[in-house]
């Protein structure tokens, strides 16, 4: 696996998109629950303006578990965008997690993309640290393909570590 991480930033987004090397398909997992949007999901909600927000309202996204929808990421670095339904964030444990991604490497493994962004499950609200997370990503889903965490900064220290 190439690991690579990078910024929940548009800025650092926007500089990847003009490399060779940018990733085709951006997940991101949301809560049902989760209003506003975080993270990277607030991200592209923002780049695609309040696109993502406006499914949310209309009730064609609900962010339940499993839910997958996929859209093209006109005005993003990706060419793909995947929203990843989590239920419910008082349900959300170490097991849904582990659902979750086996999920997401599914998906991703029947679209045959050229290398993944992802989001881990769980850590725009902080319900996973950043190194449990990673480690029980890596448990699941091994260490295949092009991927590349969106996470600030610090949580690449910590899973680093």
């Amino acid at each position: 696996m190439a690991l690579s991480f990078l910024s929940p930033e548009l800025a650092k987004w926007d500089a990847l998109a003009r490399g060779e090397t940018a990733p085709e398909l951006v997940v991101i997992p949301l809560f049902s629950d989760e209003r506003p949007l975080r993270g990277a999901a607030g991200l592209c909600d923002w780049r695609l303006c309040g696109r993502l927000s406006r499914l949310l309202l209309a009730g064609r996204v609900t962010g339940a578990f499993g839910e997958t929808t996929l859209l093209p990421a006109g005005g993003l670095a990706f060419r793909k965008l995947v929203l990843f339904g989590l239920g419910k964030a008082d349900e959300f444990g170490e097991e849904r997690f582990r659902e979750a991604v086996r999920a997401i490497a599914r998906l991703t493994e029947r679209l045959a993309v050229r290398g993944l962004a992802l989001s881990l499950p769980g850590r725009s609200t902080g319900l996973l640290a950043a190194r449990r997370a990673f480690d029980l990503w890596t448990e699941e889903v091994g260490s295949a393909g092009d991927v590349w965490l969106l996470e600030p900064p610090a949580a690449q220290k910590e899973i680093r570590a």
